[in-house]
């Protein structure tokens, strides 16, 4: 079996009473199958089929196991997916009764619970819970043939036919139709449908026309739209009274500039689409490292894919290290939000351990970051290195970088070497942030104050030295 901690094949013993305590009954199951699916529409049907194998595989690889194994996974287990359907169906009953779509957060708030007691129950034989459903594992089972690559994309290929391919009334579906009036070109339409099959089953006016309408009163330009639905296309899937509104109340609750949800949500569209158990799960965590609920505005506003981040596989792990460094994690969080964003092991460990080995200790780094929370987003083999390279060039001691890190987030061809050679033609001294952070033209007043300051220096030590002649051409000669 596969294992969700070691992708080797092996057998364990799964005893046949526990195996069923992880099925329904027989009208949750399929043994009714035909009473419960007959009375939902193909197309929403095939729509929520996959919806449901997005959450599992979302479940899965949040089990550790890779996007190839949950693809696996998922396309040796219709049964399983149809035993999730008709969950779905027993929980949300009375709306199927009414006719009323279920919405992408009401599908993932019904199944996941459910998931998560299999787990629980079953622990590292789930996938084979899942394979073999509704047989146990222990029990054996004709070895299908393996699936080609043909066959394991037929479910997004047929997708993708359904909204680029011309219906029987010769038109293409209502709402793509809507979509490429909208700007949208249909090569994004199909990505967003290979991305997310169950756009390709939506309706127009149920769905897809309410979120766009939306949008456009929020202030999103409607050029803008074509880039936010091909991001997140789950946008669609959506109930904009039940989810999307009081997601975005909950938000401004919370600090979010209603005035700016345009750039919101061009920025990272997914945020609406999270739950607002999770968005609390993280405003709670910037709560405990001691942000005031203005500053959590801000940070959401500014940076909210902050909300995407794990807490414990992401948030708390990156305080803790920047906490080791004795930076003031609230500050950083606050003025660097991306910086949370990065790998420890990839990102964060490499750029701290450069720094110590030339010669920095960590209280050095700590207080780099600190003032320059950014440090951390640049690449160290294409930025930091031959940033650090030059700067060995230039009479600076070490400390110079502590006092201002900001050097290594400017451009080192048209910032860095031409203002430094100005600097060394003028035969002045300039602090590093002095000759980085003016502009261009503040840059040559400060040039030319400090050669009058040298010019005066010299015409006390030696007044036979430098005239004003000799001071008014050399100021011509350094073009100051």
């Amino acid at each position: 079996m596969w294992t969700l901690n070691d992708p080797k094949r092996t057998r364990c013993s799964f005893p046949r009473h526990l195996f069923f305590a992880c099925q329904a009954k027989p009208s949750e199951t399929g043994a009714d199958r035909s009473h419960g699916f007959t009375t939902v529409p193909s197309s929403l049907l095939a729509a929520e089929k996959e919806e449901a194998k997005a959450v599992l595989s979302l479940f899965l690889r949040k089990q550790g196991l890779s996007n190839a194994v949950a693809a696996r996974t998922i396309n040796k287990s219709d049964h399983f997916i149809d035993n999730l359907i008709s969950k779905l169906h027993s929980i949300h009953k009375s709306r199927y009764l009414v006719g009323r779509e279920l919405t992408t957060l009401e599908i993932r708030e019904a199944l996941v619970p459910y998931l998560e007691s299999l787990l629980e129950e079953h622990g590292d034989i789930l996938v084979d819970v899942v394979e073999n459903f509704p047989d146990p594992p222990g029990k054996e089972r004709p070895i299908p043939t393996p699936p080609t690559n043909t066959s394991l994309s037929s479910k997004k290929l047929k997708a993708i036919a359904r909204v680029s391919e011309l219906g029987s009334n010769g038109q293409l579906p209502a709402h793509v139709s809507y979509l490429l009036d909208l700007g949208m070109d249909l090569k994004q339409i199909k990505d967003m449908t290979r991305k997310f099959p169950a756009f390709a089953y939506y309706s127009l006016e149920g769905k897809v026309k309410p979120v766009v309408e939306l949008l456009l009163t929020l202030g999103v330009p409607q050029s803008d739209i074509p880039s936010i639905l091909h991001k997140r296309p789950q946008l669609c899937g959506i109930s904009l009274t039940e989810n999307l509104k009081p997601t975005m109340t909950f938000l401004e609750n919370l600090g979010v500039d209603k005035n700016q949800w345009a750039k919101v949500i061009y920025r990272f569209p997914a945020l609406l689409t999270y739950s607002r158990q999770k968005v609390k799960a993280s405003v709670d965590f910037l709560c405990e490292l001691g942000l005031s609920s203005k500053s959590i505005g801000k940070i959401l506003t500014r940076c909210p894919h902050i909300i995407s981040y794990s807490v414990d596989d992401k948030l708390r792990p990156t305080a803790e290290y920047f906490r080791s460094m004795g930076v003031d994690v609230a500050v950083l969080l606050h003025r660097s939000p991306q910086t949370f964003g990065l790998s420890i092991e990839t990102n964060l460990k490499p750029v701290t351990e450069f720094f110590l080995e030339k010669g920095y200790d960590m209280g050095d780094v700590g207080t780099m970051v600190s003032r320059y929370g950014a440090l951390y987003t640049f690449s160290l083999m294409e930025n930091v290195i031959p940033k650090w390279e030059y700067f060995l060039t230039m009479d600076y001691p070490k400390s110079e970088l502590v006092k201002f890190p900001q050097y290594f987030g400017y451009s080192l061809e048209e910032r860095i070497k031409p203002r430094y050679a100005r600097v060394k033609e003028c035969r002045v001294r300039l602090l590093l942030n002095q000759v980085l952070s003016v502009s261009d033209s503040e840059f040559e007043k400060v040039l030319k104050r400090k050669v009058m300051k040298l010019f005066d220096a010299e015409v006390h030590m030696d007044v036979t030295y430098c005239n004003s002649v000799q001071v008014e051409s050399a100021m011509k000669e350094l073009k100051l």
